[in-house]
Parts: structure tokens; C-alpha cells; sequence
């Protein structure tokens, strides 16, 4: 349990919070490339509290501006999108992409006043079919090297999904290796080879056995947690009853990302970014080490299960969740389908806006949750005594962090170590593109 202060200081994200100060310092997912890709490419934007613009200039360049016009408020988002910037509609005021006010129509001729009004703005940067912003002072720190980064576009596939709670809550259910077995338990296995663009319905790393039977009959995972220069890397063993163990390895990128195996061919890396205190977006990255990603089936799928333009999902608390008691009795834990996204969803958004962590109760499963809190509290320390050095990934060469290994391996000697790290060298010495760490 913690007290009602730390928990509010390592969930609240407004401007000058103690974990807000700590993600401005990194990256944040603000929207899908492919929202902007209409006739009139202007969105709006929350993003850790604060309400943004983002839109592509006739140049084919990008700005993220404050969404309320400096002059009286009037809503950006509305805004004409000409002369290679916006203006607004209420007096005409027209801001650049860097937020400069570049022209007040309405002001005196010679008027020179537009030089000194600048509206909020940030700078944004496309990858892997997400645009970036950095939020924080200073000169953006740069993209490490990760899978998803170094992939070709051909071989990555983006989406997003909106969940109504606190970003911190959404993040730890992907570092909490024992709640698939629970879950995402499915009491009849699929086809193994029906599984393209689904987690967890691949065989279990090199053998026959689907990953819904061994984590349903296996859900004791001995969890271990090390702190890397990227965050934490997580490892779960389940000890098979012939002597093999099964070895899972997923991470936790600080501050508020997750890597993990989908199937054998491919990784997730997501986030969970704050749209404010009580919702937030997570942003998926899929990632093929074999063959291209197929784009239109991964997004057909999804959109099956959101609705546009904000990417919520279709099952929520205002219909259950979908929830129905003889699939419940028969096909899967929850009763709630077989996307393990709406699993995620309910347990995360049932913990109510903001998780009362002065209410809980942490066990030995907990590891990797009580690993990185301690990880964010001494963040947010080092940030408030000015050592931004010592937040993970600040003081190191971006280009240097690879990876991570995220994988699912056997390991029938019990050497764990050489087990996932031969499977991954496999997946990497064949990928098509240079995967090699």
C-alpha cells in the first residue's frame, strides 16, 4: 500500500506534476500518421493534459501548436489551413508550425506586434507510423535503436486504442507476467495456425503446445526483474512437466512503454500515454522480423473491435464489456470475447479512474510493478534535485540501445539464458531487414 500523496505523484501528468516533469523528458506517441492522411490534415490533440493542434503545412511539415488561439481562445482546430500555417478563423491571426504568430490582418498596417506572440508549441517528429512529440525543455533527446525504429516501414504496423483510466495502471498490466494465465485464459485453444495478427494464439516458443494450454495449465510463472539502461527487462519461467522450462521475456521501456513477443515472427512495443489524468491512448507498434507486415487485415481486425475518429472500443463499461456468462462458463475466463485487448481494458478501467493503491496489496508476482515504481519515484528525486542525468536512457547513446529482446523460448537444459538468447539470434539471423545487436 502507499499513501494517497505518492500515489498522486507517480499518476498525475499536468504541467510541472512530479511524473508529468518526468515524461515530458521523453517522446510521446500524439497521433497515427494515418490520422492525418485527409484532404484537410489538422487533429486535434490531447496530450498529458494539455489540449494541442497538430496539422501538415503545404510543405508536407508538421506542427503541433496550442489547440486555443492566443488572441481570445477561439479553437484552432477549425483553423485555415493555408499560407503554410494556420490561421484563425475569428481575426485571421496566422501562426506558423513552430507556433510563431506570423500575421494579425485585423491589426494597424506596420503593426509588428505579431513578433511577440508565440502560441505553445512543441516539437513533433514521424516514426513508424506515429508522430512524436517532445514536451520537455530542452533539445529532444534521440530515438534508441529499437526493433520498431530500425524495422522498415514495410515491416511495422501502427495503432491505437483509447482506455478511460490513469496511463500508470494501463502500463503495469502489460509488466505483470502471471495475469495471462488468468485473464487471457481461454478454456478451448485455437488453431495455432489461425493466429496472424493475435497474441498469444501461436505455439509456445519451439514446440506444439498452443500458448493458451500452457498458460492456462501453467500459471505459477517464477518472475524474475533486471534494471537495464532502457528500463527493466522481465523473465517469466514455467517449469514444464517434462523438464523443460518455458522462458518469456518482455520489458518495461521507461517511463511508459512495454515490449513484448506477439508470436514467434513478431514483437509488440506499446505505450501508454496520457491523454490526462483519467484517460489515456496506448500506441501499439507491431514489428515483423520475417515477412512484411500485412497492414490492411492487422487494421481491418482492429476497426472490428474501435470506432473512428477516436479509436475507442466498441466493448466498454457502458455495455459490459460484451460480457456474457455462458462464454464465461464455457470459452473464456473473463466472458468478454476473445480480444485480450478488452480483457486489458475492463481490468484496468475497473480499478476506476485513478487506481486507490492505498488499498492494495502487493504479492511475489508483483515484482516487475514494485521494480519500476521505485524506478519512477527515483525519477521524479533525481528530476526535483536537477540530476536529469540519472533518469534511465538520458545519459547514454541513443543509438547504442538495440532491441529489446522480447521472446518466447525452451529451455531443455535449464540453461535460461542461452535458451532465449539462441531463439532470438534465430528470428534476427533470418529477418530481412538488418535485426542484428
Amino acid at each position: 500500500m502507499m499513501s494517497q500523496s505518492q500515489n498522486d505523484s507517480l499518476t498525475r501528468v499536468g504541467p510541472g506534476s512530479d511524473a508529468g516533469e518526468v515524461l515530458r523528458r521523453y517522446w510521446q506517441p500524439a497521433a497515427l500518421s494515418e490520422e492525418l492522411n485527409t484532404k484537410r490534415p489538422v487533429v486535434p490533440v490531447r496530450l498529458m493534459g494539455e489540449d494541442l493542434v497538430l496539422f501538415r503545412d503545404s510543405e508536407g511539415k508538421l506542427g503541433l501548436i496550442q489547440r486555443h488561439c492566443p488572441h481570445r481562445g477561439a479553437d484552432m482546430c477549425f483553423g485555415r489551413l493555408e499560407d503554410n500555417g494556420l490561421r484563425c478563423p475569428f481575426h485571421g491571426w496566422h501562426f506558423n508550425r513552430d507556433g510563431q504568430c506570423v500575421e494579425q490582418p485585423a491589426e494597424p498596417e506596420g503593426s509588428r506586434m505579431h513578433e511577440n506572440i508565440k502560441a505553445r508549441s512543441y516539437v513533433v517528429e514521424e516514426r513508424a507510423g506515429i508522430v512524436w512529440a517532445y514536451m520537455g525543455p530542452g533539445e529532444p533527446p534521440e530515438f534508441p535503436n529499437f526493433d520498431c525504429f530500425r524495422a522498415p516501414d514495410s515491416h511495422v504496423f501502427a495503432f491505437k486504442g483509447l482506455w478511460e483510466c490513469n496511463w500508470l495502471q494501463a502500463m503495469e498490466v502489460g509488466i505483470d507476467p502471471a495475469h495471462a494465465s488468468f485473464l487471457h485464459r481461454f478454456l478451448q485453444d485455437e488453431d495455432p495456425a489461425d493466429s496472424y495478427g493475435k497474441q498469444f494464439r501461436d505455439k509456445a516458443a519451439n514446440t506444439e503446445i498452443p500458448m493458451t494450454k500452457l498458460l492456462r495449465e501453467y500459471p505459477r510463472p517464477a518472475i524474475s526483474v533486471d534494471e537495464t539502461e532502457f528500463g527493466i527487462k522481465i523473465t517469466a519461467l514455467r517449469h514444464l512437466d517434462d523438464g523443460r522450462v518455458h522462458v518469456r521475456i518482455t520489458n518495461q521501456i521507461f517511463p511508459e512503454a512495454i515490449s513484448i513477443p506477439m508470436s514467434r515472427e513478431m514483437i509488440i512495443t506499446q505505450w501508454h500515454v496520457p491523454i490526462d489524468d483519467e484517460n489515456c491512448y496506448w500506441y501499439s507498434i507491431f514489428t515483423s522480423f520475417k515477412e512484411p507486415v500485412n497492414k490492411e487485415l492487422m487494421r481491418e481486425q482492429r476497426l472490428k473491435e474501435h470506432r473512428l475518429p477516436d479509436y475507442a472500443p466498441l466493448k466498454n463499461k457502458r455495455n459490459n464489456y460484451g460480457y456474457n456468462p455462458d462464454e464465461q462458463e464455457r470459452e473464456t475466463y473473463t466472458g468478454m470475447g476473445l480480444d485480450i485487448n478488452v480483457h486489458d481494458q475492463w481490468a484496468v478501467e475497473s480499478m476506476g479512474a485513478i487506481q486507490d493503491r492505498t488499498d492494495e496489496h502487493l504479492g511475489k508476482s508483483d515484482v516487475a510493478i514494485i521494480k519500476y515504481r521505485r524506478m519512477l519515484r527515483a525519477a521524479i528525486a533525481a528530476l526535483k534535485e536537477g540530476g536529469e542525468d540519472a533518469l534511465p536512457m538520458q545519459k547514454v547513446d541513443a543509438s547504442t540501445v538495440f532491441g529489446p529482446i522480447s521472446v518466447d523460448a525452451i529451455a531443455a537444459d535449464g540453461d535460461v539464458d542461452a535458451a532465449y538468447k539462441t531463439e532470438d539470434g534465430i528470428r534476427r539471423g533470418g529477418c530481412s531487414w538488418d535485426a542484428i545487436i
